[in-house]
């Protein structure tokens, strides 16, 4: 079977989840049911990142253990994925002795390879970003503060280090992007790394001493590692580093995807591959850096009160209505804004009015006028012919869009032929048929019927309990919800009794006060 490895970040657990890791958490569960809908087996994770000084000072603000801290935390973005009906394999934390034990491993082997040098850091650190930042990244804020181009504050630290040799690896990188010119997406992200990369790399510190909330150093007691370094390596302690025979890792790794907010892409695309391969292991296939939220034109931030909960949007406006509509809006990894106008203005037009209207009028026909089975079909028109053959066209459309996480034009697609599909209804006029030509008004309901039927299985990785709910009315029995059952072998066959039409998606309306 073919494989696939998509990873959301390990979610920071400093504060309790918001809409950016549901945002990621979606997209990145819409991916993997995809895959494995496409016949694929999926490894999909998800994880907290539970180390680091800005945890260490949570904890204490708190007036908790730093364990107990994480531990509650960490169970909120547990029960985050649960509310969001995230189909994660795994569920991985850093303070986890696996993920301590691949971290030890992984430094021992930069170690043998030389790879890393003790010495001492002096320079400034946001610890925020949990980030090291050279002067000339900074900008001065009030009372001179030095401030980090995300807006965090840096203070200057100095302490024994040890020190990995990232300076080393800057030809090698470039090198490594430009024969992976798909490593980095979006494109434009890629450019900044490049640049980012070209203007020169400094040694990287990986080890703290001032702290000592984070994975112990192996021989060093006094020292525990850099939070980016112990983080990044959760992606392989999941597939079983550091077994690198385990068939699990021989299965997965390397990643296919790890799906990244914007703000962590350089982590991700410069530190990551270069500690692998300095390893001697493989870097992912690629990482995707999505955008940041906005809400109704401005920053969120708990100072405006304008900071969404994804529990509250579920709530308000349903699951499937948020999954909806965080990948329909913006084209994914651009910069979003959510405004509340826009998802009443998704559910009622694409939702209600779309794929909803299509679904109810024709199942409430087939049941008033055929018996509430699905119909027999004559002879096809070349009008059937080109909304069946539209229908069958779908999973190849779908298919390259998701291959490059553009989920915003795989639904752009799929309600292309939604369009399609009413314009059909309009023209053929069933009703109308009803009286004139019963026989045609049939192979009418049975086309519409079979596209919804396309329809339900490939919106199933967005919006499973409703697309699940559509297949139900159409009778698709559980085996045959994949797409390996898109085919005319699996067509809906006619005399298949069919349940009672309900509504799927019901139009929106504000309660008035």
């Amino acid at each position: 079977m073919k494989k696939y490895y998509v990873t959301t970040p390990i979610y920071y657990v400093n504060d309790v989840p918001h809409l950016g890791h549901a945002y990621c958490s979606i997209a990145s569960d819409v991916l993997a049911r995809f895959k494995r809908l496409d016949g694929y087996h999926v490894m999909f994770l998800t994880g907290t990142d539970e180390h680091g000084q800005k945890i260490a000072k949570a904890a204490a603000k708190a007036g908790v253990d730093p364990q107990a801290f994480t531990d509650k935390v960490s169970q909120s973005f547990r029960d985050l994925a649960k509310a969001l009906n995230i189909s994660n394999n795994d569920f991985i934390r850093t303070t986890e002795d696996r993920h301590i034990k691949a971290c030890q491993a992984l430094w021992n082997e930069l170690l043998k390879r030389g790879e890393l040098y003790l010495g001492k850091y002096a320079g400034w650190y946001a610890v925020r970003d949990e980030a090291y930042y050279g002067e000339d990244e900074l900008t001065e804020g009030p009372g001179g503060k030095k401030i980090a181009p995300s807006g965090a504050e840096c203070e200057w630290v100095e302490e024994p280090s040890y020190f990995f040799r990232l300076s080393q690896w800057g030809d090698r990188l470039l090198k490594f992007y430009d024969e992976n010119p798909d490593f980095i997406l979006p494109h434009y992200r890629r450019n900044e790394v490049i640049s980012f990369v070209k203007q020169g790399m400094h040694d990287l510190s990986v080890s703290r001493t001032a702290i000592t909330w984070g994975v112990p150093v192996p021989n060093e007691p006094k020292h525990v590692m850099y939070v980016w370094l112990d983080a990044l390596t959760n992606y392989i302690t999941a597939v079983g580093y550091p077994d690198v025979n385990a068939e699990t890792y021989r299965k997965f790794w390397p990643a296919d995807v790890h799906m990244v907010g914007k703000d962590i892409l350089r982590f991700h695309a410069i530190y990551w591959p270069a500690f692998l391969m300095a390893a001697g292991l493989e870097p992912p296939k690629r990482i995707f850096a999505h955008g940041w939220w906005t809400c109704e034109g401005q920053k969120m931030s708990k100072s405006l009160g304008n900071v969404i909960d994804p529990y509250k949007l579920v709530e308000k406006y349903g699951l499937d209505q948020t999954r909806y509509f965080s990948l329909r809006e913006v084209p994914f990894g651009n910069d979003s804004d959510f405004s509340h106008a826009a998802m009443v203005r998704r559910i009622n037009g694409d939702l209600a009015n779309g794929i909803g209207n299509l679904a109810q009028r024709t199942l409430s026909q087939i049941a008033k006028n055929c018996g509430g089975a699905v119909p027999k079909h004559g002879e096809f028109t070349e009008a059937d012919k080109g909304l069946l053959q539209a229908a069958k066209n779908c999973l190849v459309l779908v298919r390259q869009e998701f291959d490059v996480q553009a989920f915003h034009k795989a639904l752009d697609a799929l309600w292309s032929l939604i369009a399609q599909a009413d314009r059909y209804v309009d023209e053929q006029a069933p009703w109308a048929l009803k009286k004139t030509d019963a026989a045609r008004m049939e192979t009418v309901l049975y086309v519409l019927a079979e596209t919804l039927r396309h329809l339900g299985l490939l919106l199933l990785p967005f919006m499973p309990q409703s697309a699940g709910k559509l297949l139900d009315q159409l009778a698709v029995p559980e085996a045959e919800r994949d797409f390996a059952h898109l085919t005319e072998a699996y067509a809906l066959k006619t005399g298949t009794p069919l349940p009672a039409p309900q509504g799927i998606f019901p139009r929106y309306v504000e309660e008035k006060a």
